[in-house]
């Protein structure tokens, strides 16, 4: 325990008394019986694997498909936390929108030198296809995942935006039934904010923003998904199950009639909405990669004449940059014209010739990551990289300076996870989803939390060894 003395302990204070939110769920605890409960915690990951809840690791070639570990000790924050963090994520989903719908028309962000224009024309994440282009009701990200971690008591930063297609929030349902399942006392003595609506709002969030060219009350949604050999496929197949709409392939898709229709046994039947998995570069052969087979030729075509709502946005890749991150306090002022409620962690832009030059006298203390990265994968870990990786990765800093940012080495809270030799401390960031319609705005309550098992980790990827649990947010 005395490795993790400096870091916030979001369960006990640091006098080893249970934190406010945390008192009940700290006091059932307490009179468990460890080995139940690690009785408890092989069920639910026989439940996991007879579910079929697994994720692709990619270049892994001894093992393509993998379990999520699932930690049975809830994160817990507190109503009023909640209520902080959920006015934060509404301001800088509004500042996103507002700032894609900016640099795809009058760019008044760059005209006022709040950023470099260079940022965006030279970004592989724009799109020139989507100048001109407003998405249906005007919403670019119909849903969005931002990334949160906390370092105290009222400290939460913003280390990502993941504006193109979020995952995880399957496992966040699924994190939920389980330890509805297996504890519901625990839901008796802690008034815990439900979750499993989730699929009806992004079903309604979806419909509400379906096109001009939708017949009736009642838009056709479907999931676009790349195949199952994708590693959040689980995921589309989840949630198109629990919306009630149809799965889909390219291959199920073609133009029929002005409009993008599926293959059904009754004919080819108009799609209003296309929930989409599938990155910009495969969308159509026709206008991106001519070798795509994953997405739909003349969609492209289709959508700029207003015939159908893809969700989210082509385009919308930009906002997660992150370099652009680095601007988005400025983003988030020149769009709201408040400051921001939720700070970034602090970024150099090794673009930069002076951020470069400090961040390779300091590597070993910083955190790098690609721009254009996720999962965990192609970033560098300074503190934990031995001095061969370190000069390896001055030479990729060297080669491509722009492709990279660096960040300090938080001190990322903890909250106890159940291991053989009882309670330990580890590392753990917040997903929260976000579901933007026409004129509102809806966050669920609670997220993904990702949690880094190893000790002394602070990666929590599940490509790169970590795990989730379940996220409480407790009624007032």
């Amino acid at each position: 325990m005395a490795e993790e003395a400096t870091f916030f302990d979001e369960m006990r204070g640091p006098d080893g008394v249970p934190r406010e939110p945390c008192v009940r769920f700290h006091d059932w605890i307490a009179g468990e019986d460890m080995a139940r409960l690690r009785r408890k915690a092989a069920e639910a990951e026989a439940f996991f694997r007879r579910t079929g809840i697994t994720f692709a690791v990619y270049g892994d070639k001894g093992a393509d498909e993998r379990l999520i570990p699932f930690d049975i000790v809830p994160r817990i924050l507190s109503g009023r936390e909640w209520a902080r963090l959920e006015r934060g994520i509404a301001q800088r989903v509004r500042a996103i929108n507002a700032f894609l719908q900016d640099i795809y028309h009058r760019q008044e962000i760059l005209r006022a030198g709040r950023i470099p224009a260079a940022l965006i024309a030279r970004n592989d994440a724009f799109l020139p296809q989507m100048i001109g282009v407003s998405p249906p009701g005007g919403v670019y990200t119909h849903i969005t995942g931002i990334d949160l971690v906390r370092t105290g008591p009222e400290d939460f930063h913003v280390l990502e935006d993941n504006a193109r297609t979020p995952s995880g929030v399957s496992y966040m349902l699924e994190n939920r039934e389980t330890m509805l399942q297996m504890f519901p006392d625990l839901f008796v003595r802690n008034r815990v904010r439900p979750v499993s609506d989730y699929p009806a709002r992004l079903e309604r969030a979806l419909a509400q923003a379906a096109p001009p060219a939708a017949a009736g009350p009642h838009p056709v949604i479907a999931v676009l998904t790349p195949g199952i050999h994708n590693s959040a496929y689980f995921e589309h197949a989840f949630l198109a199950d629990n919306m009630g709409v149809e799965l889909v392939q390219g291959s199920d898709l073609r133009v029929h009639k002005g409009r993008i229709a599926m293959r059904t046994t009754r004919g080819f039947t108009p799609i209003d909405v296309l929930y989409r998995r599938v990155d910009d570069d495969f969308l159509d052969p026709l206008v991106f990669r001519p070798d795509s087979m994953l997405g739909a030729a003349g969609i492209m075509d289709v959508y700029r004449a207003g015939g159908i709502t893809i969700a989210n946005a082509p385009g919308t890749g930009i906002a997660d940059d992150k370099a652009i991150y680095s601007y988005m306090p400025e983003i988030v002022e020149f769009y709201t014209g408040e400051k921001p409620l939720l700070q970034n962690v602090p970024t150099w832009r090794c673009s930069e010739p002076e951020a470069l030059a400090y961040v390779r006298d300091h590597l070993a203390e910083l955190v790098v990551k690609e721009v254009h990265g996720s999962g965990g994968y192609g970033m560098l870990v300074g503190p934990a990289a031995s001095r061969k990786e370190l000069a390896a990765f001055r030479r990729k800093l060297d080669a491509r300076p722009g492709n990279y940012i660096a960040q300090p080495t938080l001190a990322l809270s903890t909250v106890p996870v159940l291991t053989r030799a009882g309670l330990a401390p580890r590392h753990v960031d917040l997903r929260p989803f976000c579901l933007v319609a026409p004129g509102s705005i809806e966050i669920v309550p609670g997220g993904l939390t990702r949690v880094a098992l190893r000790k002394g980790s602070l990666v929590v990827n599940s490509s790169q060894g970590g795990g989730t649990k379940d996220t409480w947010v407790l009624e007032e």
